[in-house]
């Protein structure tokens, strides 16, 4: 069983920086892989960036360039550094995770956190 408490979400300004943290329970967190997917009002929960056990990322077209995802297994922590942020990535970020490898898919992950907000202001 693994429980995600994320945190670091707030109101901030068009091209500013933001980073979320996602705290994980369990002392085998390092064989989870972890995403982050984010949910706008009205729109369906879409996947921003996911990092597998061993560090290898992967991240949507619409954050490539701009968000970093990475984790710290010592901390049982995933992080997930925003820049160039724009109005249009207001939304509330999930952080989740399953066992060994990452995936791009909501329904793939085993374990959710109650996400944080995040808006963008123009």
């Amino acid at each position: 069983q693994v429980q995600l408490v994320e945190s670091g979400g707030g109101l901030v300004q068009a091209g500013d920086s933001l980073r979320l943290s996602c705290s994980a329970s369990g002392r085998t967190f390092s064989t989870y892989a972890a995403g982050w997917f984010r949910q706008a009002p009205g729109q369906e929960r879409e996947f921003v960036a996911a990092i597998s056990t061993y560090g290898s990322t992967k991240s949507a077209d619409s954050v490539k360039g701009r968000f970093t995802i990475s984790r710290e297994n010592a901390k049982n922590t995933v992080y997930l550094q925003m820049s160039s942020l724009k109005p249009e990535d207001t939304a509330v970020y999930y952080c989740a995770a399953r066992p060994r490898l990452s995936s791009s898919i909501a329904q793939d992950y085993n374990y959710w956190g109650q996400g944080t907000q995040v808006t963008v202001s123009s």
